[in-house]
Parts: structure tokens; C-alpha cells; sequence
């Protein structure tokens, strides 16, 4: 019997879009947004489009708790946040052959800071 992870791995591989859902730092409300996204292997990457000024990254940091929905197929994981330039080079890159360079450099705006999330 396949888990909820290997069906959302399933779901995503055909998918170029999630949403997430993070906890609102103040709040404390869940809160749901449509993301982009990169697999690769058994990591999920996500790349906020204002880098360390997005708010689903600031409440990742303060409750890295993430909810990812693919498909109608959801599971629940722990965030990584990623802030080497280096690392988070390499998930812009992965993300610009995935969605192609012009539309990367047209919604994303600052590339400081990315998100790994461990599918297994």
C-alpha cells in the first residue's frame, strides 16, 4: 500500500504547481498559497519569490511545520530553511531549467534565501 508520500511524490511529478501551507508567525493561523516547485530525488525545493522577505519564509522560520498539497493528495513536513549563497544558487538554477530563466527572473524578485523540504 503506497503512503500519502509516495502518492504526493507521484502527484508532483506531474504537477508544476503545490500550494503550501505554513503557520502564521503571529497569527498562528494555517495559511495556504500556490508555490512553484522543484523535485528532485526525495527533496522537495521551494524558492520564495522575494527571497527572505516573503512571509511564507518568515513563518517557516519561526515554525518550519509545512503542509504540501499536490493533486488532492497532501502530507505534512519539517522545512529546512537554506541561506548559503552557494546552495541557494543551485536551487535557482534548478528551478530556471525547470520553469525557464525569463520566467524565474520575471517573478522572482531576490534570490537570498530557499526552502528544502526531506520527502522521506
Amino acid at each position: 500500500m503506497p503512503t500519502s508520500k509516495d502518492a504526493l511524490k507521484d502527484r508532483l511529478s506531474k504537477s508544476n504547481e503545490i500550494t503550501i501551507t505554513v503557520t502564521g508567525r503571529k497569527s498562528g493561523r494555517p495559511i495556504s498559497i500556490p508555490v512553484w516547485f522543484v523535485l528532485d530525488s526525495d527533496k522537495l525545493y521551494l524558492l520564495p519569490v522575494k527571497g527572505s522577505d516573503t512571509q511564507w519564509y518568515k513563518n517557516v522560520l519561526k515554525n518550519p511545520t509545512i503542509r504540501v498539497e499536490a493533486g488532492g493528495t497532501e502530507a505534512e513536513f519539517r522545512a529546512v530553511p537554506i541561506t548559503d549563497s552557494k546552495e541557494v544558487s543551485s536551487v535557482v538554477e534548478k528551478f530556471r531549467e525547470k520553469y525557464g530563466a525569463s520566467d524565474v527572473k520575471k517573478y522572482y524578485s531576490k534570490f537570498d534565501a530557499a526552502v528544502v523540504v526531506q520527502m522521506r
